[in-house]
């Protein structure tokens, strides 16, 4: 599904260089679910953005599903990136005044698809996500999980070739965020190629395999050999939670 040779991108700030990301090789196969971690500065955020078509390298290959999009021009990179990228936030990036149904509905309107088959498909991705009851709601009538499902729903709405997360669960709390993640797994165990940045290595041993970044440079590339469950983890949490309100009821 994707593949970089010698990957690499300078940035020139006044006399100096920058050496955001520096000769990256590596592989992702299709339906593979890989995090992406490092310290801040380490180049992981470069690296997505390079695998989002939103940037360019300075150096080297980038194939997507067969494609070099490293040199692609800057209207053919808007395509593709409509076409196999979805993308997934931090911070959900929701039109407040729009329904939840009508954000969702948003990346369709870069397509030649007729109106009544871009509601059908927001409907079903909404639905894939559990909130079918929401899609009238504006964002400020849901919860942050909520939200960021619509997000994701939005991310599903093209039917991409890949999903990029960049740091999805950095505003939920830990039962929220498990919510989430169960989200993504599930999708991922539908076919869903998934590349998730996140620093907090819990959120990590989620995926199958993680890449590590480190002053621009991949320094690890190690296979999870059992990803955690996080539909487990949130049937638990939820269970403990009953535990406390019987005790307290």
């Amino acid at each position: 599904m994707i593949a970089t040779e010698g990957l690499g991108k300078d940035y020139h700030l006044g006399p100096h260089t920058v050496h955001a990301l520096r000769g990256v090789s590596m592989t992702i196969s299709r339906g593979e679910f890989v995090a992406v971690m490092g310290p801040s500065g380490s180049g992981k955020s470069t690296f997505m953005n390079l695998l989002g078509c939103l940037d360019t390298p300075t150096a080297g290959r980038y194939l997507l599903d067969g494609a070099d999009v490293a040199r692609l021009s800057r209207d053919e990179l808007a395509r593709i990136r409509n076409a196999k990228i979805g993308f997934v936030f931090q911070q959900f990036n929701l039109l407040p005044r729009t329904t939840a149904l009508e954000n969702v509905e948003l990346p369709l309107f870069y397509s030649s698809a007729p109106a009544r088959d871009r509601r059908a498909r927001a409907r079903e991705k909404l639905s894939a996500v559990g909130l079918a009851d929401r899609e009238l709601h504006h964002p400020s009538q849901l919860s942050g999980g909520q939200q960021q499902r619509v997000a994701i729903a939005r991310a599903l709405v093209n039917d991409p070739a890949v999903m990029l997360a960049d740091e999805p669960t950095g505003n939920l709390d830990t039962r929220t965020s498990a919510e989430i993640i169960a989200v993504l797994q599930r999708l991922n165990r539908e076919g869903l190629t998934i590349i998730l940045v996140t620093h907090e290595s819990d959120i990590a041993a989620y995926a199958s395999r993680v890449l590590t970044f480190r002053d621009g440079r991949l320094l690890g590339d190690t296979p999870v050999p059992q990803p955690a469950d996080a539909a487990a983890a949130l049937a638990r949490t939820e269970a403990r939670d009953d535990e406390v309100a019987e005790a307290l009821a």
